[in-house]
């Protein structure tokens, strides 16, 4: 629903809000957070890890107060640095993105990064939105591909990008954002000629302007070991941060990883066919899983450690106790 502007804004926030499809009551002017690559580097110096948490856009009313009043309020005990929302198959989710960034800034003060990609839209149609963005006081996007509407092959849109190298650079020209890109230790589903090559493509994002490369979710630490050196030894200085899911149902993990491409290790898989359906007890296993996971990866100097939360705050926070980082 569409509500005239209240005369508080400037003309440009109040177009950006309306433009996007959606107002919120606003306590106070957008303003700007930290950039994300400003965060790398100040914990780096402090030799402290960054601890950054993913949401997805909920698709009920109910979906976005549970996030926006129960999750994110319970995850900020935990105090995480960042947090990531991504965005829907062609853009899908693009105004509830931009709309729960918006919220988390403004009502929980805690610096977000809204998701961007290449599907189903033109440079033009990205610029204006790149202008809808920075009113909003956003200042960190990650930018990615996308995966088309419906699955299927990739198109690139008439007038748009095929790579997301291409929306990097094109980002980098718009204004200073921190951005932020996807990388892949066991190579990227789509990427036909292995995984060497792909992180050959992630060199190009990075070369592009890309400040920070967040991960696809693993579950072999020597992925990511592997990942890591090959792109140090290219001379990748941008921070290389593992993106760890605590397993919440053996059902979906499986599901999950079947879409991405991302391996279940052998040990892994036996334990998960072992609990079966039991939810709860998948989930306990989940957390002790992904504590073992990030404390391994902490030890052998990973930068900090980015979770995907499904929306759920209980196994991070469970996870960020037992590592002492709560």
């Amino acid at each position: 629903m569409r509500v005239t502007p209240t005369p508080s804004l400037t003309g440009y926030q109040a177009l950006a809000f309306w433009s996007l499809g959606f107002w919120v009551e606003m306590p106070h002017l957008p303003r700007d957070m930290q950039l994300v690559r400003d965060i790398y580097a100040a914990r780096a110096a402090a030799g402290k890890p960054v601890i950054s948490v993913e949401f997805s856009p909920p698709k009920t009313e109910e979906g976005d107060r549970n996030l926006l009043e129960k999750t994110i309020p319970a995850l900020r005990a935990i105090n995480p640095d960042y947090c990531s929302v991504t965005y829907g198959a062609g853009g899908s989710t693009r105004d509830k993105t931009l709309m729960i960034v918006d919220r988390i800034q403004r009502e929980h003060g805690l610096t977000a990064v809204a998701h961007l990609t290449c599907v189903c839209a033109t440079r033009e149609e990205i610029r204006d939105l790149l202008g809808q963005i920075r009113a909003l006081g956003v200042r960190n996007l990650l930018a990615l591909r996308g995966d088309p509407p419906g699955g299927g092959e990739f198109q690139v849109t008439p007038g748009g990008f095929e790579f997301s190298s291409q929306l990097v650079r094109f980002i980098r020209e718009q204004g200073d954002f921190s951005i932020g890109v996807a990388g892949f230790p066991e190579g990227h589903i789509a990427c036909r000629h292995g995984k060497v090559v792909d992180w050959g493509h992630l060199k190009e994002k990075v070369e592009a302007g890309a400040d920070f490369v967040i991960t696809q979710l693993f579950f072999d630490n020597d992925d990511f070991y592997s990942f890591r050196d090959h792109m140090q030894r290219e001379g990748i200085k941008a921070p290389l941060v593992p993106g760890i899911i605590p397993i919440l149902s053996a059902a979906q993990i499986k599901r999950f990883t079947n879409l991405c491409g991302s391996r279940i290790p052998e040990a892994l898989g036996v334990k998960l066919e072992e609990l079966g359906d039991n939810d709860a007890a998948v989930a306990e296993f989940g957390i002790e899983y992904a504590t073992a996971q990030c404390r391994d990866l902490l030890e052998h100097g990973a930068p900090g450690i980015h979770f995907y939360t499904l929306n759920k705050a209980n196994s991070t926070v469970r996870v960020m106790k037992n590592l002492g980082l709560a």
